[in-house]
């Protein structure tokens, strides 16, 4: 799929960049920190119940990237683990490096604004706001409510139909 950008200063707090920042003087602790952000990503996917083969995440704390690749059982799948890489505070590029076994359309991408609602996005997308609830679902389990999106978050838009 690619690089996708996101806003570094928004998502889940899973880091703890401020020691990554700080132990980025020191290359050894650098990639110390970068291992132990990447486990936590790897930890969040696993907790999310996003299943993929071969998965490998590569951290670079210092220039807030990470490198993604494996093997999703499906497109959904995949843009989940990367919404998961990328909706991290710390993180603004995902270098997406996967393959799918079963290829399906791929999701739009929608940036939260201030005022948003899934309402609203899926008037956007689809025409019809309560249309909402296909959003929701395409974006759990990391949405645990409707209610709960933020500024800065990504989120998938799949196709109709």
């Amino acid at each position: 799929m690619g690089l996708f950008s996101f806003f570094k200063e928004a998502g889940e707090k899973l880091l703890g960049i401020g020691k990554a920042s700080a132990a980025a003087n020191a290359q050894e602790s650098s990639q110390a920190a970068d291992l132990e952000a990447a486990a936590a990503i790897v930890s969040y996917i696993n907790k999310m119940g996003l299943q993929v083969d071969n998965l490998s995440i590569i951290v670079n704390t210092a220039q807030g990237v990470v490198k993604v690749s494996g093997e999703a059982a499906d497109q959904s799948t995949r843009e989940k683990v990367v919404l998961c890489c990328g909706n991290t505070r710390g993180i603004e590029k995902v270098d997406d490096a996967m393959t799918v076994k079963k290829t399906e359309p791929e999701a739009k991408w929608h940036t939260v604004v201030k005022g948003d609602t899934l309402w609203a996005i899926a008037e956007k997308f689809y025409g019809k706001g309560n249309e909402y609830n296909r959003i929701f679902e395409a974006n759990r389990p990391m949405l645990t409510h409707p209610d709960k999106i933020y500024p800065g978050q990504m989120l998938r838009i799949p196709p109709m139909g």
